[in-house]
């Protein structure tokens, strides 16, 4: 058998069994220039594909679902993914063309690049998504000198994200009480982050990357300006609050007419959006308030690994 044939075969077989998600949340989604520059860096390298892009204008956010494959050594670690350098060359592109004390919006973020979570598909473990993790953090905050805080499988304790998040004030508003705008937290970070510096760039602000099984994000629109009702329909949905186990939730302003339930759904295949739905529904009621139809920001994992085999296949 021809040997190059060969290692063809066997790299076939790996970018479509062991697969790695990311998701990247950068704080920008109204200026197009600032965009076009991260875009690019995402498709430098063509073994790493953008399965999905969310823009939100009121929230000033966006969100990047890339994917590709992860290579082992001999002995079974994880050696090499794509995803790592394209990665880092978005977050390169993210700071070189967006400022965060210039940028506000009515969803919190503590960074230009405000989040990176990996998820495992298909064959692939948790154990190569918190790698892949760990690699990514100690670049960025080595070669940015950005603080990086990691979570969940790739934090050594398993730290949650929104432990984390809660450590750093992450979720109180700085600007009329329903904006996050600039850089309002002390330079000096009060928690001591994995990598990078103590002190933050207030134009890059800091950032968390974790690594978790698949995490379902589902925002429900609530049509009313009342933003605490929509914050006590919030309290009273999620796990903290004593709602529905594993869910988190958000009660933001979402343009200049509705307020809107952002929800986390740590387990989707056991609490989902349905139930999350009837109970906001629910709740709403009481408040006299109307809801509308929740919507995912992301595809389900199902359709990014469809999607991604037939993107390699037609580029093969």
């Amino acid at each position: 058998m021809d040997p190059n044939s060969e290692c063809k075969d066997k790299k076939k077989s790996v970018t479509q069994s062991m697969l790695l998600c990311c998701k990247l949340y950068i704080s920008e989604s109204r200026n197009r220039e600032a965009l076009e520059p991260i875009e690019h860096a995402a498709k430098l390298d063509p073994e790493t594909v953008i399965i999905n892009k969310f823009q939100d204008r009121d929230y000033n956010r966006v969100n990047y679902t890339l994917v590709s494959y992860v290579i082992h050594d001999s002995t079974g670690c994880p050696i090499y993914s794509p995803l790592h350098q394209t990665v880092v060359a978005m977050v390169a592109a993210a700071y070189d063309a967006i400022n965060l004390e210039q940028h506000s919006g009515a969803h919190p973020r503590l960074g230009v690049v405000d989040d990176i979570l990996i998820h495992p598909l298909a064959r692939a473990s948790l154990d190569e998504a918190s790698w892949l993790a760990k690699k990514v953090a100690a670049d960025i905050g080595n070669r940015f000198q950005v603080p990086v805080y990691l979570y969940a499988a790739a934090h050594p304790m398993g730290k949650a994200l929104d432990t984390i998040r809660r450590e750093l004030g992450y979720y109180r508003p700085n600007f009329r009480g329903i904006q996050w705008a600039g850089w309002a937290q002390p330079e000096q970070v009060p928690v001591k982050p994995d990598e990078g510096p103590e002190v933050v760039s207030r134009a890059r602000g800091i950032v968390m990357i974790g690594a978790h099984k698949w995490v379902a994000m589902y925002n429900i629109p609530i049509i009313s300006t009342d933003l605490s009702a929509a914050r006590r329909i919030a309290q009273r949905v999620s796990a903290r609050g004593g709602g529905l186990p594993t869910v988190q939730t958000l009660g933001l302003f979402h343009g200049e007419d509705s307020t809107e339930i952002a929800c986390i759904l740590l387990e989707p295949n056991q609490i989902g959006a349905d139930r999350v739905q009837n109970h906001v529904e629910t709740l709403a009621s009481q408040e006299s308030l109307d809801v509308e139809k929740g919507y995912f920001t992301d595809l389900p994992p199902e359709t990014i690994i469809e999607r991604y085999m037939k993107l390699i296949s037609n580029s093969s």
